[in-house]
């Protein structure tokens, strides 16, 4: 990747002192390595809620005792804009990713609730220009996996596959709490990895309300990261909150199949390296599709697409999705 040239962090750290008797150029470096781990957050931070935050139908209710295997695949591609100073252009990347889930529901004091459990397997790559001198990057692994709990509080009665058959929406309640584990692949050499070498930690409020066909999700949450205390040969990295709404509009057919308008907005997740706060909050805005196709009473497609609309860095990055889904448990 651009990003891939040599850099030296231990003359990010030393740069303060001769700034005062060199001036320009060490002010001048301190910004570029600023920069660079500013562009490393940016990248995935951007790819991370672009592939794993549009998920309409979170706070549908569910019959207990049923489990669901899925298989999905993620194609993501963008184009990354940076200050001039830095001299990096045409600036792309791709990220593939593949993913296995496992969802099991369960009755929560006589509501309904779901764990589920992904493991994410990436390949990303990316080029540029730096001092118009082709660079590149790329890489393959596992990413770190996400293990959440989802409780409805009200409106989602915990009811067996016949019960549920007489069931009808009304508003739904509900909060969820996803945790992601560093597990993934991570090399502390390098300033992109599929690995975060931390914990995160993601609140949300559910809200789901039906109007015959037609239902309206919003889910608020806040995303909170632990300290990397080995970014980059040994710096000290950490994260602010990165806050996020989604709304998804739905309709619902008679014959299962159901398609949703999905809208992201996520702002914050500012980076700070050793102390030093990067200029790098994230502000933008997304707009997807999802399409969920009944085969029959056990398995069931997904296809979603999504793309940015605005975006405080100028970035861009478009996906699209395919999944499969089986299901098995009580009554089915």
């Amino acid at each position: 990747m651009w990003i891939g040239f040599e850099l030296d962090p231990h003359r990010c750290r030393s740069a303060a002192v001769p700034a005062m008797r060199r001036g320009k150029v060490i002010v001048r470096s301190r910004f570029l390595c600023s920069a660079i781990f500013s562009i490393a957050a940016i990248i995935m931070t951007v790819a991370r809620a672009t592939a794993q935050d549009a998920e309409p139908r979170s706070y549908t209710n569910t019959p207990v005792g049923l489990n669901f295997l899925l298989a999905g695949y993620v194609y993501a591609q963008g184009k990354m804009a940076f200050d001039p100073r830095l001299g990096i252009a045409d600036a792309d990347f791709q990220q593939n990713t593949g993913a296995l889930a496992y969802v099991r529901s369960f009755d929560f004091f006589g509501q309904s609730a779901k764990f589920d459990v992904i493991a994410p397997y990436s390949a990303f790559s990316a080029h540029g220009l730096v001092q118009g001198q082709p660079r590149e990057r790329e890489m393959s692994g596992f990413g770190d996996p996400r293990f959440r709990v989802s409780v409805n509080l009200f409106g989602a009665p915990a009811l067996s596959a016949k019960e549920f058959a007489n069931y009808k929406q009304d508003l739904i309640v509900g909060v969820s709490l996803q945790v992601s584990a560093p597990l993934g692949q991570y090399d502390d050499t390098k300033l992109l990895n599929l690995g975060n070498n931390r914990w995160s930690f993601r609140p949300e409020l559910g809200i789901s309300k039906a109007w015959g066909p037609w239902t309206l999700e919003i889910a608020p949450s806040v995303t909170l990261f632990t300290v990397n205390p080995d970014f980059f040969n040994g710096e000290k990295f950490e994260q602010a909150p990165l806050y996020l709404i989604r709304t998804s509009v739905i309709y619902n057919f008679d014959s299962g199949a159901w398609i949703s308008l999905d809208g992201i907005y996520f702002r914050g997740a500012r980076t700070t390296v050793n102390g030093d706060k990067g200029d790098n909050e994230l502000e933008n805005v997304r707009t997807g599709l999802t399409l969920a196709l009944p085969i029959d009473r056990q398995n069931s497609i997904k296809l979603n697409v999504g793309t940015g609309i605005y975006s405080r860095t100028g970035s861009q990055v478009t996906n699209i999705g395919i999944a499969w889904q089986y299901r098995w448990g009580a009554g089915y």
